[in-house]
């Protein structure tokens, strides 16, 4: 029996009296981490190898929900904006039929982007590509045996390294050309030889 003080009388507690002074504290802590993931930040798992050589698919990446702007928890209504998205920011997005996709960010609103046989063009400037050397190739030796070549991209203002295939591979990923409209933004995966990104599906 559990009993609560009301000034010099004990008065016995129902049943749901004693659940919640036993479990409060387990609730408010749930409640709070629900909130948390939902608002703040999440855990999100990389579902395919789009990413490859930097995410691979089942790696749990954190994703910050504050980075661009502050939304009211399972809406779209935004109350504040924090920023605006950067060439370069690998992104975790919904597509039309609601899969989680995880890209980099290649073409801001305005920008003119062309792919030429795995080469990158933003605005008619062709963006410098480097081979990586064999130090840096030594854990991933089993790509270069399966046709699989890696080069550090330099984007303007991020660099990182992607990943193409030394065949001829799908001509929607090998030559594409658009223009980015407002309000949108172009997304390539860094494989970029198996990747169904904006290339194939449009813009976000």
């Amino acid at each position: 029996m559990s009993e609560h003080i009301v000034g010099d009388t004990p008065v016995e507690l129902t049943a749901t009296q004693r659940f919640w002074k036993e479990w409060r504290g387990f609730f408010i802590f749930l409640a709070v981490m629900i909130f948390f993931r939902v608002a703040i930040a999440d855990w999100n798992h990389v579902p395919t190898g789009s990413m490859r050589p930097n995410l691979i698919e089942g790696d749990r990446i954190w994703v910050n929900k504050l980075a661009y702007d502050i939304k009211i928890p399972y809406t779209d209504v935004v109350l504040k904006k924090m920023g605006d998205p950067a060439r370069g920011d690998v992104v975790v997005f919904f597509a039309n039929d609601g899969t989680r996709m995880v890209k980099r960010l290649i073409g801001l609103p305005g920008d003119k982007i062309e792919v030429f046989n795995n080469h990158l063009i933003i605005n008619d400037n062709r963006v410098k590509q480097q081979d990586v050397t064999l130090e840096e190739t030594k854990e991933i030796l089993s790509d270069l045996r399966r046709g699989l070549q890696h080069k550090i991209e330099f984007l303007p203002g991020k660099t990182h390294t992607m990943m193409i295939a030394n065949g001829p591979g799908d001509p929607r990923l090998r030559r594409f050309s658009d223009t980015v409209p407002a309000g949108h933004y172009l997304m390539m995966g860094d494989n970029r030889d198996n990747s169904k990104d904006s290339r194939i599906w449009g813009f976000v």
